[in-house]
């Protein structure tokens, strides 16, 4: 029996996937942009929420310049490659990475709710990664064999993409692993498409034995509406710790004044600010790269003019390394 789509999905299905529709919606005329003349492999992808939430008429709007597909991106840039973080060669088992000590990462989806244009992941090789009912087994086996692993993360793509009852099968069978003390989802959803936070899926992480930790990815306080506030108050009801990772994006939230007011929104919603991320160097993502020398300074205005609380750590990650790397 088919059953009818929920709103989420809905709104899912409902997404720009033209960018000529996107502009009209904005009230821009494409032919003024340098726009990219094809995107077929990264293609437009933008809930309708989230693009009500740029300003119309604006072809400089930080929200719109984060999915906009520009000419900028067939430029080269030294040192930028198609795995920039090193996800390839930590691949312990299908959809398994395994970089850091005592934890791990199930890429879960390849799929995402909205295509970030500066992805660091836009050319992972997703459908080499699927996790079939085998591959998760054999996952799942891997993880349970490691008494030292303590958390496991879920991430893709987007693992809240995945289906209420797929869902909460895959989060039980790592809450059932004895020696799992924390959950942790990385997503953008909350952000960009927050209907799906729906009751079903704060029941099945509320009834979860281990920490819940939800890791959201807003980089300018203008992502955060009304309805992401909702959505994260209804999560921090069901005992939901909430994290924001952002990435320093030029021309989007280099300065700051941006950063302040996007971590003092966050903070106001129950979320605190953890990470922010220097650009990782996937191909075709260079002109979003701010100077290290720049984030730098922008810390430390930020730390002058901010409590502690409030500042999130500015780091890289380094193919290889054993950790991210902080900068100071």
């Amino acid at each position: 029996m088919n059953t009818l789509p929920t709103l989420w999905q809905r709104q899912l299905a409902e997404a720009f996937s033209s960018v000529e529709d996107l502009c009209r919606h904005l009230q821009l005329a494409p032919a003024s942009l340098p726009l990219l003349p094809h995107c077929k492999e990264f293609p437009l992808r933008v809930p309708r929420g989230f693009a009500d939430c740029m300003i119309k008429g604006d072809p400089n709007d930080p929200l719109l310049r984060q999915v906009l597909p520009l000419q900028d991106e067939l430029e080269h840039y030294p040192g930028y490659s198609l795995d920039p973080v090193g996800d390839l060669s930590a691949m312990a088992e299908t959809g398994v990475i395994h970089k850091y000590q005592g934890r791990v990462l199930l890429i879960c989806t390849g799929a995402c709710a909205i295509n970030c244009r500066y992805c660091f992941r836009r050319h992972f090789p997703y459908a080499d990664q699927q996790l079939s009912r085998q591959k998760l087994q054999q996952a799942l086996a891997y993880i349970a064999a490691r008494p030292e692993i303590k958390e496991v993360i879920l991430s893709g793509g987007d693992p809240l993409l995945l289906k209420d009852d797929k869902l909460a099968t895959l989060l039980e069978a790592v809450a059932d692993i004895p020696h799992i003390q924390r959950i942790r989802i990385h997503s953008r959803i909350p952000v960009v498409l927050p209907a799906r936070v729906t009751l079903e899926l704060l029941e099945t992480l509320a009834k979860l034995r281990q920490q819940i930790v939800l890791v959201l990815h807003a980089n300018h306080a203008n992502e955060l509406s009304a309805e992401v506030a909702s959505a994260c108050r209804n999560l921090k009801q069901h005992r939901v710790t909430l994290l924001n990772q952002s990435v320093l994006l030029k021309g989007i939230n280099d300065d700051s004044l941006t950063l302040r007011q996007l971590n003092e929104k966050l903070f106001s919603l129950g979320v605190l600010p953890y990470y922010l991320h220097c650009l990782d160097r996937a191909k075709g993502v260079g002109h979003f790269e701010v100077p290290e020398q720049q984030a730098l300074a922008l810390m430390q205005s930020l730390q002058e003019q901010l409590p502690g609380y409030l500042v999130p750590r500015l780091v890289k990650e380094q193919a290889g390394a054993a950790h991210k790397i902080r900068l100071a």
